[in-house]
């Protein structure tokens, strides 16, 4: 059995265990141990990616049970995918956060480790419950990391997000039961084999606990109208904190595909593709609700939180034309979207930090110790997340838009792709030129960027550049993890017949 499956999950897990029971050590022992362990998980993230281009799904049975018994982890194209924008992601805000804000509340290291655990459990497991499970594990440590540092704006942000994400995860639970209780089975392969060869009376239920399923999901990936907790939370959070959370939002849009394909895709019978008809309208309703939430923003991590948003909808259309073309484009925006993202939160904390009492506000204020350098950074992530070329954000677009077939489609997400990215220029227009065109008369107290966090930026923004350098050898890559993905009889293989 290839145990390398199961280490992105034990690796966080033992090590956040470690800090804990290290809490009295001295703060450089446990900054190692973080960053080496975070760290580890990116050339262990290229070794499962390399197993999982030869196409074949690697599938580890914990306790040695034969799927669908037991607990399953399963490695597909998809979730090699993800383990390594996880830990890319990871690598560099935890770099960024032993320069001073770990220090902002206990058990930082510990907490940052248990989430990357429950991630990553979260993009392996085979099975529903233990995807609950992984939520709450993450959850639970994005809770603490959100309240780190104090302060009423986290506090008040922080009661927000348990709040609703307590909600959801009752949603969450309560579709899970309704689908074992039909099926007596939560595990995704023998799922997909069981919903589509249910009793038509059942079919209903199903549907039900498709659709909470689908709430749950649209509450985790910040999707029109349950977004609204998003910004606030994101803009509370201290910046390695919030570039982490760029994953999560993902992660919630990783479970849709996850689930609408395997379990309610091909082989569903009367329930497939029960979704997309949904998906389409949410994708540009949030679409819109993101750029407006932009244009409006008087403060720069708030300005940024919305764009994820608007990184929300524009994946969300590109699974919602329910193809491979379609599907390839969103993953290639995906990984974009996540690394530029989380560079702008670390880049938007190094402004504020320059900014004196007027911080991230979208004010006149002291002119930066660094306009030159902290300048290009925004100038290069803002026309990056903004789709212009020649960053990846152009090209992920361009995908996007040529896989809509002309029709309806085509010219409803055209022009709400198009003008979007007007208004997201526009507003990171203004925001740019508040802070470093108009400063005031007042003298900057502000000290210059630290460069262990300025190279934490740039590693995370330079994906931009590199996703563009090896387009090609990626955009086959995504095509081929959306062709396994549209191609169900492996993943039903395994239950049939052991390992595919």
């Amino acid at each position: 059995m290839n145990h390398a499956l199961i280490m992105p999950i034990l690796l966080p897990l033992l090590v956040g265990c470690s800090l804990l029971l290290l809490h009295r050590q001295s703060a450089s022992l446990k900054r190692l141990l973080s960053v080496a362990a975070t760290w580890l998980l990116v050339p262990l993230a290229l070794g499962l990616l390399w197993q999982a281009d030869a196409g074949q799904l690697s599938v580890y049975r914990l306790g040695g049970w034969q799927p669908p018994f037991g607990i399953m982890l399963l490695l597909d194209r998809l979730s090699a995918l993800m383990l390594l924008v996880t830990a890319i992601l990871a690598g560099f805000s935890v770099l960024y956060a032993v320069r001073g804000d770990d220090e902002r509340g206990p058990n930082f290291h510990a907490l940052f480790q248990f989430q990357l655990a429950g991630i990553n459990g979260a993009f392996l497991t085979g099975d529903l419950f233990n995807l609950f499970v992984f939520f709450e594990i993450l959850l639970i440590s994005s809770y603490a990391l959100l309240l780190h540092g104090q302060g009423a704006k986290r506090v008040q942000s922080g009661i927000h997000y348990v709040v609703l994400n307590l909600l959801g995860s009752s949603l969450f639970l309560i579709g899970v039961s309704m689908l074992y209780g039909l099926t007596g089975t939560l595990n995704m392969a023998d799922l997909a084999g069981r919903v589509g060869a249910a009793d038509p009376a059942d079919a209903p239920l199903l549907a039900a606990a498709g659709y909470l399923l689908l709430v749950v999901f649209a509450l985790k990936g910040a999707i029109l109208p349950l977004y609204f907790w998003l910004p606030s939370a994101y803009a509370a959070a201290t910046a390695p904190v919030a570039a982490l959370f760029a994953i999560m939002t993902k992660l919630g849009l990783y479970a849709i595909v996850r689930v609408f394909t395997l379990i309610f895709g091909s082989e569903a019978g009367v329930l497939s593709n029960m979704v997309l008809d949904w998906l389409w309208p949410l994708s540009m309703l949030t679409l819109v609700g993101g750029v407006l939430g932009a244009l409006a923003a008087r403060n720069l991590q708030i300005l940024l939180s919305y764009l994820v948003v608007v990184s929300v909808g524009t994946l969300l259309a590109g699974i919602a034309l329910g193809t491979e073309v379609g599907l390839s484009a969103a993953l290639y925006y995906l990984v974009h979207s996540t690394l530029v993202s989380g560079g702008l939160f670390l880049l938007a904390d190094l402004i504020a930090r320059q900014r004196g009492d007027m911080a991230a506000e979208l004010l006149s204020a002291p002119a930066l110790k660094q306009p030159l350098l902290l300048g290009a950074l925004f100038f290069a992530g803002a026309i990056s997340i903004a789709g212009l070329p020649p960053f990846s954000g152009f090209i992920g677009k361009v995908m996007l838009l040529q896989a809509v077939a002309p029709g309806v489609d085509a010219l409803l997400l055209w022009p709400v792709v198009l003008v979007g990215g007007l208004g997201m220029v526009i507003a990171l227009s203004r925001a740019g030129s508040m802070v470093f065109w108009r400063p005031s008369e007042a003298v900057s107290v502000g000290r210059p960027a630290d460069r262990v966090r300025v190279v934490a930026t740039f590693g995370l923004l330079f994906g931009s550049v590199l996703l563009v350098a090896v387009a090609q050898p990626i955009q086959a890559y995504m095509q081929a993890t959306a062709a396994q993905l549209f191609e169900l009889q492996p993943y039903l293989q395994i239950i049939r017949g052991g390992e595919a």
